[in-house]
């Protein structure tokens, strides 16, 4: 037998193309991981600051005022855009025409020369993923998080409130800890497609795994091999991820039991 006849599995799979861009493949997962973490924890961040400002309301003029045109205006067409629009434009959109007025080397508004020429050849296609579905994700987590706030019986927020606590600590130690184990089950939802969704940024070139799948498929003219891989690479993650809420779902109700 010719030690070059490449070795088929069951007659028509090639495990020797996935062997020989393991590096590739391996190196994806790692950029996939690093941003779905990194904008779950701002999409988190910033889908709660969107969240207070959609139920932001007072009594009094002017602040009535401000809270209205202000807070709550902005912050619900910011989250109607980006739930009425496809993300995979908004990741074209902040790669080719957003991150460019902030980021150039001639003219950009917050990074310019040589840095920016650097970050852009080097790191531009990751900024501008990480960016897009960070603003993207922000956008469905504050309502999640503007629900589970909503939950939360008025009762609670009084009794806080008649302990002397101020509105803000009133949120930060009676309604947001009850609201999170409610909205725990959506929040996972959303942290599980964000993963699959990081594969929409291997089309402005940054080399995730469905980049490398792409690339690999290129090269042999074969697609079973790879795209399979990639299939099963996403699903171990969201099973992985799947099991990680499931045990912190049980660890509150445990102690709520107790």
């Amino acid at each position: 037998m010719d030690n070059n006849t490449p070795v088929e599995w069951f007659g028509w799979f090639r495990p020797d193309i996935l062997v020989e861009y393991k590096q590739m493949f391996w190196q994806g997962a790692m950029i996939t991981v690093g941003m779905t973490v990194a904008c779950i924890i701002m999409g988190c961040a910033l889908g709660l600051m969107l969240a207070l400002a959609r139920l932001a309301d007072t009594r009094h003029q002017p602040w009535k005022a401000v809270c209205k045109y202000l807070l709550r205006w902005p912050s619900t067409a910011y989250v109607s855009f980006f739930r009425g629009t496809p993300l995979f434009v908004q990741i074209l959109l902040m790669h080719f025409a957003v991150m460019p007025l902030f980021v150039h080397p001639v003219n950009g508004l917050f990074i310019s020369g040589d840095l920016a020429r650097t970050l852009k050849q080097d790191h531009g296609a990751l900024m501008s993923g990480v960016v897009a579905l960070t603003l993207n994700s922000a956008a469905y987590i504050s309502e999640v998080f503007r629900a589970g706030i909503q939950s939360i019986a008025i009762g609670q927020k009084q009794a806080g409130m008649s302990l002397g606590m101020t509105h803000g600590q009133m949120m930060r130690y009676v309604v947001i800890p009850q609201a999170f184990r409610r909205m725990l089950p959506p929040l996972g939802n959303n942290m599980i497609s964000l993963l699959k969704d990081t594969s929409l940024v291997s089309a402005i070139g940054l080399a995730e795994m469905a980049y490398a799948a792409r690339t690999v498929a290129g090269a042999y003219g074969r697609y079973w091999e790879p795209y399979l891989a990639v299939a099963l690479a996403y699903w171990l993650m969201t099973f992985m991820l799947t099991l990680g809420l499931r045990a912190l779902e049980n660890h509150l109700a445990r102690a709520d039991r107790s």
